[in-house]
């Protein structure tokens, strides 16, 4: 790579590496994972770095390709483990007063990846149905009917939950 596009590529990076992490927090629920996914994506970006620069839309790009790389990381067999609520033998008072933030991302674990991936891309990123569909490689339909069942099982578990205002 010429220094030129070295140059160009971390300029890029520098500015869009909080957003990446963030969105990529939203999408795995976790903030290790999140590192990860978008370390994965930074070095897929470098290594077609010739092919990025040169596209119309670089953000729907690199943002089409962070959620790739965190559905692909999904599918790794490591990935099935499951975390738990509290460690072995270890007696830890739970905190009650949770935040906005954490309501919100327990909304979002309950959804499935897909649906998760569609609520994320299309209400927080604010991305249209045919750039969401594109991002995901789905049908537009797919992304307006996994938006509304999204939404609908989200309103159910806040209602269940008690916590609709």
């Amino acid at each position: 790579m010429r220094q030129d596009d070295a140059d160009d590529f971390r300029a890029y990076v520098s500015v869009r590496m909080d957003r990446w992490r963030r969105t990529a927090y939203l999408l795995c629920q976790d903030w290790h994972a999140a590192d990860d996914i978008v370390s994965i994506m930074v070095g897929k970006l470098y290594q077609h770095w010739g092919r990025a620069s040169a596209v119309d839309n670089r953000d729907g790009y690199a943002q089409r390709m962070l959620t790739r790389v965190w559905l692909d990381e999904r599918r790794r067999p490591w990935v099935r483990e499951q975390a738990q609520e509290r460690l072995p033998d270890q007696h830890w008072e739970q905190y009650d007063g949770l935040t906005e933030r954490d309501r919100l991302g327990r909304l979002l674990a309950s959804l499935g990846k897909r649906q998760r991936a569609v609520v994320v891309l299309r209400f927080y990123l604010d991305y249209s149905v045919e750039e969401t569909a594109e991002v995901l490689g789905i049908s537009a339909g797919t992304v307006k009917s996994q938006s509304a069942r999204a939404l609908e099982a989200v309103r159910s578990l806040a209602e269940a939950m008690g916590e609709t205002r």
